[in-house]
């Protein structure tokens, strides 16, 4: 497994790869940053990455001495090492620009990371760290780097050029992080318990599960829905983890799509459950039942909605002989639902995947 970080300066992309390496045993690895045409680092570069833990974040010194990390000039290096030894546990913060993370991206066993953190805290950090930078060079003939000397206006114009500038800015590596992480935490203890329960190692992040990837093409369903009220997608899975059909919401063929006036109860606005009498739109699974027909569904079929099954639905469903149902979202008529199948022996469960996206990590649930 190989995880890249990248994000904004001073959010604490160190501090997320020494969590990694102190509970549970990464190992670092270093890639030369590009260098301008004078032979010298891109500015953009000159982060708390330059070291391998920051006093800002308060790291504590590991119990015995980090494993040296694997240094290499190129992305295809790293990645060509990384491939023969993909089953150990590898972490770098040395993603600089696109180019990097499309060599990396071509591996199964590669996920991105990014961290942010507003200005304001991100600026306290950096203060620290200048602080602590200035009293280690107090009793020394050498003066602390100017980079760890701005002001907050020259900080502010050096962010702004790490997370902007065309040639070298963070930004649209940020935005095709996988797991995007906003650590507000000042708490060392506290960012680790929460990075703990995040559970950033989990291998559905690299694989999907069978729920992951059945549930993947219910939602990708439910984008063809043309329902002025909600996106609807269903998979129809046979016992041997085979598709058999698919459905989403909407109206009947031969009639005007909903989202174009078809049906008058869901242009009205009417409330959830409400006048569902009068509505026109098939539901995405009336639509996958109707599509793989009776003689399809054998014991141990398995439907996977994006959404809980309505009261009506759910007893069809039962009627076709579905062994379990898969949802991802709740509904109005959960508990009604939930009756009617613990009546009829099928099991419901709801899907619960690895956590990803943009994630605060001071408001995560500890408990």
């Amino acid at each position: 497994m190989l995880i890249g970080i990248c994000g904004s300066k001073c959010a604490g992309k160190s501090t997320v790869a020494q969590y990694l390496v102190e509970h549970h045993g990464f190992q670092r690895l270093r890639l030369s940053a590009p260098q301008d045409s004078n032979g010298t680092v891109s500015s953009s570069e000159l982060t708390e990455e330059s070291s391998p833990s920051d006093p800002a974040e308060q790291i504590p010194a590991p119990s015995k001495p980090s494993p040296p990390a694997h240094s290499f000039t190129s992305a295809t290096d790293l990645l060509d090492f990384v491939t023969k030894y993909w089953r150990s546990r590898w972490v770098t913060t040395d993603i600089h620009d696109e180019a990097v993370l499309d060599i990396l991206s071509r591996r199964p066993f590669f996920i991105l990371v990014s961290v942010d953190a507003p200005i304001v805290i991100r600026w306290r950090r950096y203060q620290a760290r200048s602080s602590s930078s200035s009293s280690s060079c107090a009793g020394s003939s050498s003066s602390p780097p100017s980079s760890l000397c701005a002001s907050l206006e020259e900080f502010i114009a050096e962010s702004d050029d790490h997370l902007y500038s065309g040639s070298s800015g963070v930004l649209p590596l940020i935005s095709r992080a996988t797991v995007r992480l906003l650590n507000t935490s000042s708490s060392l203890a506290h960012l680790y318990a929460t990075l703990g329960k995040l559970d950033l190692t989990n291998p559905e992040r690299l694989r999907p599960s069978w729920d992951n990837y059945f549930m993947s093409l219910a939602s990708l369903a439910a984008q063809r829905s043309n329902c002025m009220k909600r996106a609807v997608g269903c998979v129809l899975v046979g016992r041997e983890r085979r598709v058999i059909s698919t459905g989403y919401n909407g109206t009947p063929r031969g009639i005007r799509n909903c989202g174009e006036g078809g049906c008058a109860r869901c242009n009205a606005g009417m409330g959830s459950g409400a006048a569902l009498a009068t509505c026109l739109c098939l539901h995405a699974e009336e639509n996958a039942l109707l599509e793989a027909g009776r003689e399809r569904i054998r014991d141990g079929s398995v439907l996977y909605c994006n959404t809980c099954p309505c009261l009506t639905c759910s007893i069809k469903i039962v009627q076709v002989g579905i062994s379990e149902v898969v949802y991802s979202q709740g509904y109005s008529m959960d508990g009604e639902t939930a009756e009617v199948f613990k009546s009829a022996g099928v099991k419901l469960r709801q899907f619960s995947p690895p956590a990803n996206g943009l994630i605060h990590l001071e408001k995560m649930d500890l408990y």
